[in-house]
C-alpha cells in the first residue's frame, strides 16, 4: 500500500447519464527560471529583444559546441526544491530528449529523465475558506527551452525566432491528485506564488515564463480509492494532455470541457485515446494535436556531454538558510501580529510586493486601519486605473502618513480620503497638505458647540422629534458635518448632540 496524504476537501463528483464520474487531473507547471543567461550557454534571457538576437552558438545548435552548465540556474531549482518542501537529490544527471521541430536546433533538448535534481515535495492549495488540500510533487527537473515557431507574418512561411532556445526551465510534475478545475487553478497559482516569493520565476504567464500542461482523465467513483490503496494509475482511466496553458481562467474552462467530453466518449461506448490536445478558449473546446507519446518515443539517453551533477549537502543547506519568509507562514504571522482577519491577510499575501507594502504601512501602526486602506483605497483605485503596485503614484510612506492623521485625530475618514485623492494626483506630505489647506479636523468643543447650537436653532421641529426617535441624531450629525465641510471630529459632535439633544 502506497501512503496518501488526508485530505480535508471532497473531490468534485460530476453527473453523467450512466451514473456518476470522478476527475482527475496532474499538472506539469514550466517555470523559466529567473536568471541573465541561458541554461548551456552565455547568451541574454531578456524578454522582447529583437528576434534571433539572445542566440549562442550552442542555442544555434552548431557542430563541435559544447553545453558549459549555468551554476545559478542550479541554485535556484535547489531553492524552488526546498520552498516545496521536496527533496534535493545531491546527484543528478541529464539526459537527450530527441525530436525534431524547427524551433529545436540541436535536433534534441537536454533534460533530465531518470536521475532529476529535485524529488518529492508537495505544496499546500487553498481550497475554501478553513479548507485546504496537500498536493504532492512527484519531480522537478530542469531543461531547455525549446524556440518559438511565428506563422501569422507571411501567408506562406513560417518563422522562426531561437531567442528562447536554451531558457532554463524547471518542470514542476505533480501526482494526480488534484480533483477540481478550481483546485488545479489555485494549485497554479500557489505554486506561481511561491516562486515569485523565491524569486526563482517571475511568473509572468502573459509573457510564457510560466506554462502549464494539463493531464485529465475521469473515473467511476470509488475508482480513485483504488489507485490510493494499490497505486495502480490504470484505476484513474485513460489521461490526456491539454499543452501550454497560460491562463487559470483557460486552465478551469478547459479542464470543464476535456471531462464531459470524456465522460459522453465513455458512455456512448467509445475509448478515450491517450493524446496531446489543445485548448481553443474562442470556441471553448480542446482539440487533437497529437498522440501523446511515451519516454520511449524520445529516444532518452544520458547526455554525453555532461557529466553527473554531484551537489555538496553543504551548499544545499547554505542555500536553504537565505530562503525567505515563505506565503502561508507569513499569512500566519500578518494574522496574529497586526489582528486582521485571515481573508485581508490572504489579499495582502498573495503578492510580495503587496507583502511588503502592507509591512511599512503598518509596522508602527494599527494593522486593521493599515490593512483596510490598502485592500479598499488603494487597491481598488489601482485596479480602477489598471495600474500595478510598482506604479502606485503613492507610497507606503505617504499612505502611513495619511492613517497617523486619521489615528491622531486631526482629519476624519471624510477628509482622509479627500487627502488620498491629493496625493495620488499632485504628491507631496500628507501632513502638509493639511495644513496648507485648512483640512484639519475640528476638535476644538466651543466651536463646534456654536455650529450645534445654531443647528438646534433653526430645526425646532426636528428637536421634538428626537425625543420620540432618537435616531434622528444621525440627522443632526450630518448636518454639523455638512456646516464644518466634513471637519468636524464626528465623536465630539456625537457626544455633544447626545448631551444637548438626548440627556435631559
Amino acid at each position: 500500500m502506497i501512503a496518501i496524504f488526508q485530505e480535508t476537501s471532497k473531490p468534485k463528483v460530476i453527473e453523467g447519464l450512466t451514473g456518476d464520474w470522478e476527475l482527475v487531473i496532474g499538472m506539469e507547471i514550466h517555470a523559466q527560471i529567473s536568471s541573465k543567461s541561458k541554461l548551456f550557454s552565455g547568451a541574454s534571457t531578456s524578454f522582447g529583444s529583437e528576434p534571433n538576437s539572445n542566440v549562442s552558438f550552442i542555442d544555434a545548435g552548431m557542430p563541435g559546441m559544447l553545453p558549459v552548465l549555468n551554476k545559478f540556474c542550479i541554485e535556484q531549482a535547489v531553492r524552488t526544491g526546498l520552498g516545496l518542501n521536496a527533496k534535493i537529490n545531491l546527484i543528478s544527471k541529464f539526459d537527450r530528449k530527441n525530436y525534431f521541430y524547427p524551433d529545436l536546433p540541436q535536433g534534441y533538448q537536454i533534460s533530465q529523465l531518470f536521475e532529476p535534481l529535485v524529488g518529492e515535495g508537495e505544496v499546500t492549495i487553498d481550497v475554501k475558506p478553513g479548507i485546504t488540500r496537500k498536493v504532492r510533487i512527484e519531480r522537478i527537473h530542469i531543461e531547455q527551452d525549446a524556440g518559438k515557431s511565428i506563422h501569422d507574418l507571411d501567408p506562406e512561411l513560417s518563422f522562426v525566432d531561437l531567442n528562447r532556445t536554451g531558457v532554463a526551465l524547471m518542470e514542476i510534475v505533480s501526482k494526480p491528485d488534484i480533483r477540481s478545475p478550481e483546485e488545479a487553478s489555485e494549485y497554479v497559482r500557489k505554486i506561481r506564488q511561491i516562486l515569485r516569493y523565491l524569486g526563482t520565476c517571475d511568473g509572468n504567464m502573459q509573457e510564457g515564463s510560466l506554462r502549464a500542461d494539463v493531464n485529465i482523465s475521469v473515473c467511476r467513483v470509488g475508482d480513485y480509492s483504488k489507485y490510493e490503496e494499490t497505486g495502480d494509475l490504470s484505476s484513474l482511466g485513460t489521461r490526456c494532455e491539454i499543452k501550454n496553458m497560460n491562463s487559470m481562467r483557460f486552465i478551469h474552462q478547459a479542464i470543464d470541457f476535456e471531462s464531459k467530453r470524456q465522460i459522453g466518449i465513455i458512455e456512448d461506448g467509445g475509448l478515450i485515446n491517450q493524446e496531446t490536445r489543445l485548448y481553443d478558449p474562442e470556441k471553448n473546446e480542446t482539440r487533437s494535436l497529437r498522440s501523446k507519446e511515451e519516454a520511449h518515443d524520445y529516444r532518452y539517453f544520458p547526455c554525453p556531454d555532461l557529466l553527473p551533477l554531484e551537489l555538496k549537502e553543504r551548499w544545499v543547506k547554505s542555500i536553504a538558510e537565505t530562503l525567505p519568509e515563505l506565503p502561508d507562514i507569513k499569512r500566519n504571522r500578518f494574522i496574529s501580529t497586526y489582528g486582521i482577519t485571515e481573508y485581508d491577510a490572504s489579499i495582502l499575501t498573495a503578492e510580495i510586493e503587496s507583502a511588503d507594502f502592507f509591512e511599512k504601512v503598518a509596522k508602527t501602526r494599527d494593522g486593521k486601519t493599515s490593512a483596510n486602506w490598502i485592500i479598499n483605497d488603494l487597491f481598488g483605485r489601482l485596479n480602477k486605473e489598471a495600474i500595478s503596485l510598482d506604479q502606485s503614484p503613492i507610497s507606503a510612506d505617504q499612505l502611513g502618513g495619511i492613517i497617523d492623521l486619521i489615528l491622531a485625530n486631526q482629519i476624519s475618514t471624510k477628509i482622509a480620503k479627500e487627502l488620498f485623492d491629493i496625493v495620488w494626483r499632485n504628491g507631496g506630505d500628507p501632513a502638509d497638505i493639511v495644513v496648507k489647506n485648512g483640512m484639519l479636523q475640528v476638535s476644538d468643543i466651543s466651536s463646534l458647540e456654536e455650529v450645534i447650537s445654531q443647528i438646534i436653532d433653526k430645526n425646532p421641529e426636528q428637536v421634538n422629534k428626537i425625543k420620540t426617535n432618537p435616531k434622528l441624531i444621525g440627522w443632526f450629525v450630518g448636518q454639523v458635518m455638512k456646516a464644518t465641510d466634513g471637519k468636524a471630529n464626528p465623536k465630539s459632535v456625537n457626544e455633544l448632540l447626545t448631551e444637548k439633544l438626548l440627556i435631559k
